[in-house]
């Protein structure tokens, strides 16, 4: 397989080769990576993808990876489920959710994204690599940096959940708190990039980053059968996932493996920093920052990189963007693990709660096909739901006692003959 990808200017279109770069020198436009579709139509076939490994290298043709490459981690190709009584909560017949939550390694989408960057950073020669993060995406560096033996340097929030700063640190990644938001991070990320010979993957490798999201998409359409969904419900952060499954979903009409049709995409964001579904609801085309008041810290962003790039994903697929409080989140995530059994973290209870609204606005009709993203682990963010989860009260080890128990809570005795 030869590469047939460059790096392409978003705004002016001037291409270059690749390199650890993230900005047109031209313009300061972002730089995103571009195919030659056509050279890979009739080739690039349902029967090849099926006969490799389940795994996003299965779809090596459309990632920017050396040709030389072999990836040995199996990243990717998580389930899609038929969440039907989630569905019926939500007033849907046909509502899937795309579970990234068992990821591998470190249970997020972000997995994806990191996989693809690491093996640039490989081909490019670069040996320490990093990020920066609000926890999901530092656990994916480490973890696989560690499986790689690159040197981890990743850069977070000091205010972040303890849990996810613990599983950096586990994998002998350098954790560096920094006193400020997500923004401030980011942008000490970029004087790093700059001064050192590093591989940051959301920064300077960023347009290979962004390219490990598409396989979100390219796994939906797989596992429903090589058919595009009506409509996807995505959560927001940075911007980038919800406009690169849009990118899957048009390269794969594009090189023949699935047929056209609309697809909408709903973007999903926490009331607390909402700054893409906000620029949705006001028109703009770019996002106002936001100061990030939430306990969704995985979503809260306030300058996303990627905001523009979202809300024409957005607007001109026909869709929305709403937003959830922490109350209403925290009820989301409740409900997906008391209907389908998935624990997801905050962003997942973002996208139930918002998937909820969308309903109930009529955006979303009951009959069309729908899937949910969730993106993390709820294991990672169980501070949301302090106090939330009541466990009952020990009893003694008799039938007797148990039965007090049963009385006391309303519940239904054993029946005579199951004694």
């Amino acid at each position: 397989m030869s590469e047939s990808y460059q790096l392409s200017c978003r705004q002016c279109g001037r291409r270059q080769e690749n390199a650890p770069v993230a900005m047109c020198e031209e313009c300061i436009a972002p730089l995103e990576v571009a195919f030659d579709l056509e050279s890979l139509r009739g080739k690039f076939t349902r029967e090849l993808i099926a006969s490799r490994a389940p795994n996003l290298w299965r779809y090596r043709e459309l990632l920017p990876i050396p040709s030389n490459a072999q990836p040995a981690l199996p990243v990717g190709y998580t389930p899609l489920l038929d969440a039907a009584r989630l569905g019926k909560q939500l007033g849907l017949e046909k509502a899937y959710v795309k579970n990234d939550a068992v990821c591998l390694p470190s249970l997020s989408f972000k997995d994806r994204v990191v996989a693809v960057a690491l093996e640039r950073a490989r081909a490019f020669g670069l040996h320490v690599v990093g990020c920066a993060s609000t926890g999901n995406l530092a656990n994916a560096v480490a973890a696989q940096a560690a499986r790689a033996g690159l040197e981890a340097w990743v850069f977070v929030p000091a205010g972040i959940e303890p849990t996810k700063l613990v599983a950096s640190a586990v994998y002998g990644a350098r954790v560096v708190p920094v006193d400020g938001n997500y923004d401030q991070v980011n942008r000490l990320c970029s004087l790093v990039a700059d001064q050192f010979r590093w591989g940051l993957v959301n920064v300077n490798l960023r347009p290979y980053y962004a390219e490990g999201s598409k396989t979100v998409g390219f796994e939906i359409a797989e596992q429903l059968g090589w058919r595009l969904p009506d409509n996807i419900v995505v959560p927001m952060a940075g911007g980038a996932l919800i406009s690169r499954i849009r990118k899957g979903f048009d390269e794969l009409v594009a090189v023949g493996l699935v047929e056209a049709k609309p697809v909408k995409f709903f973007g999903a964001q926490a009331t607390g920093c909402s700054p893409i579904s906000s620029a949705v609801k006001q028109g703009l085309k770019f996002p106002e920052p936001q100061k990030p008041r939430t306990i969704c810290h995985s979503l809260a962003i306030g300058n996303p990189a990627d905001g523009h790039q979202a809300v024409e994903t957005i607007v001109s697929s026909g869709g929305w963007a709403e937003d959830a409080s922490d109350e209403e989140l925290v009820a989301g995530i409740e409900l997906l693990a008391r209907t389908e059994g998935i624990f997801a973290e905050t962003a997942g209870g973002v996208v139930v709660a918002v998937a909820r609204k969308l309903v109930a606005e009529g955006r979303i009709g009951p009959d069309e096909t729908t899937v949910l993203a969730i993106t993390g682990n709820g294991l990672k963010t169980t501070e949301a739901l302090s106090g939330r989860a009541q466990l009952m009260p020990a009893v003694a080890p008799r039938l007797a006692a148990f039965e007090a128990l049963l009385a006391e809570a309303g519940a239904p005795a054993a029946s005579p003959s199951a004694r």
